[in-house]
Parts: C-alpha cells; sequence; structure tokens
C-alpha cells in the first residue's frame, strides 16, 4: 500500500470527530460547485498531478480535464498513483 496505516488511521480519525452537518455541507459544496469558468481564468504556470489508479475520482474526470480547461498547463500521470495522491 502507498498510505501507511497510521496514516489512514489519522484520517478515519478526523473524520470520526468532525461535524456530521459539516463533512455533509462539505462533500455537497465540492460535489456540486461548477468550478469551470475559475479553471478557465487561470493565468499562471500550473501542474497538475494525477494518479492513474484513483478509483475516487478518476483521471479522466478530473485531472485530465482540469489540465484541457486551464491554458498552458501540464500534466503529470502518477502511475498506480491513488486518490489522495498528495499524501502518498
Amino acid at each position: 500500500l502507498l498510505v501507511s496505516k497510521p496514516l489512514r488511521l489519522y484520517n478515519r480519525d478526523i473524520a470520526a470527530f468532525a461535524s456530521a452537518k459539516a463533512s455533509y455541507d462539505c462533500v455537497k459544496a465540492f460535489s456540486y460547485t461548477d468550478f469551470r469558468d475559475d479553471l478557465k481564468a487561470f493565468d499562471v504556470p500550473t501542474l497538475v498531478i494525477h494518479g492513474d489508479a484513483d478509483q475516487i475520482v478518476p483521471l479522466e474526470v478530473s485531472g485530465q480535464r482540469s489540465h484541457e480547461m486551464i491554458a498552458d498547463s501540464q500534466l503529470h500521470i502518477v502511475e498506480g498513483g491513488p486518490h489522495g495522491i498528495n499524501v502518498t
């Protein structure tokens, strides 16, 4: 596994102690907010990093699409990279 057991337990504990309403509101906000116009407005060099083994938010529907919408961006695909690539 790319993520250690202590890190998985740490994240589980954060979720366990979080407000149920706040957790729901957070998921609702990032699930239903349309960020496409924001991506089109980027005017700085941008590196999009995404794992090709992300089973939560697959590359094709997130990283690849973000790269296509951000002018002059670069896409780096991490082979075998899961969701939460930033901690692996």
